[in-house]
């Protein structure tokens, strides 16, 4: 499934906007993380290698990594990825400049969720610059002739490479536009908007059924023991309850169908646990039957396009 959908002063909004205002429901977050990737491209050994195969020059590259396996680092970078992943699972689509939506309802929880992944993520920088003078030392030994010292920062230059950071923003009104462009030019400018921000609010609520479709399909089909008994981990629970929390907390155009799917899988996933559905056959067939059910409405919305 995939579901798409003359001048003056001062000039404000003639009416008000016809689609929902989500303004004091929810906000926009961006997540800014820097790093240092510790890789660099050997343009000398890049050339050698396409010499030596007869390629032409630029075929090939070699990429090297500065201070090889060095275990700091790459606990850092796991981390960096859990933390864009986790603020990706946590927050709906907006803007493909990096904006994402967040319910006021899901502030408290995100922000809680976060400041914890940055509190790690400094605890596991200050490790790594800790332990980065022998990471290069190391580096030295391991790359032979293709060490080069001046492609190391140091130590204070490489901690001013890593930052992490949210920004919180307010969701702009079609009406907010205080731009001196004349009545006509600002009424176009109104209507282009009012016609993003719907897109973008559409497009943020079929991102959250999609993911509810997804998450409901592969439960589906591992609990469906039918020809072989399946092995799922117990994060197909996990993430069936996660997306049937966002249900209510991201539900910020009061959608009645998605606070009706909230309630039926509520009730459908109550007490379930992985054990359970591994255990009793009768349980995880009862499961599946209000799974399969509930995936058949999503699928029937008219308000959808599958």
């Amino acid at each position: 499934m995939n579901i798409t959908q003359e001048s003056t002063l001062v000039q404000t909004a003639p009416s008000a906007p016809s689609m929902p205002s989500i303004a004091s429901s929810a906000m926009l977050v961006e997540l800014n993380i820097s790093t240092w990737a510790g890789r660099k491209k050997d343009k000398t050994e890049s050339a050698k290698t396409n010499y030596n195969a007869g390629a032409t020059a630029g075929t090939a590259a070699v990429t090297k990594k500065l201070l090889g396996n060095c275990e700091e680092l790459i606990a850092l970078q796991k981390h960096v990825s859990s933390c864009r992943s986790l603020h990706t699972s946590m927050t709906l689509p907006w803007s493909d400049s990096g904006l994402r939506l967040i319910p006021t309802a899901q502030y408290f929880k995100y922000q809680q969720a976060m400041t914890d992944m940055q509190q790690q993520f400094d605890k596991l920088t200050e490790e790594f610059i800790d332990a980065y003078a022998w990471e290069v030392t190391t580096a030295h030994r391991e790359l032979g002739d293709m060490f080069h010292r001046d492609e190391y920062p140091t130590s204070d230059a490489l901690a001013g490479k890593f930052r992490m950071r949210m920004n919180y923003l307010p969701v702009p009104e079609a009406g907010d536009f205080r731009v001196d462009v004349g009545a006509g030019n600002l009424a176009e400018l109104q209507d282009h908007y009012e016609t993003y921000y719907t897109a973008q609010l559409n497009h943020a609520m079929t991102h959250l059924w999609n993911r509810l479709f997804e998450s409901l399909t592969r439960m589906s089909e591992r609990l469906d023991y039918t020809d072989t008994k399946k092995v799922f981990r117990n994060s197909l629970v996990e993430n069936v309850v996660e997306i049937v929390e966002l249900l209510g907390t991201c539900n910020i155009t009061n959608d009645t169908q998605m606070s009706a799917m909230q309630s039926r899988l509520e009730v459908a996933m109550y007490g379930v646990t992985p054990e359970a559905l591994r255990d009793d056959s009768h349980l995880r067939r009862m499961v599946r039957e209000d799974i399969n059910d509930a995936l058949a409405t999503i699928d029937n919305l008219p308000s959808l396009s599958m």
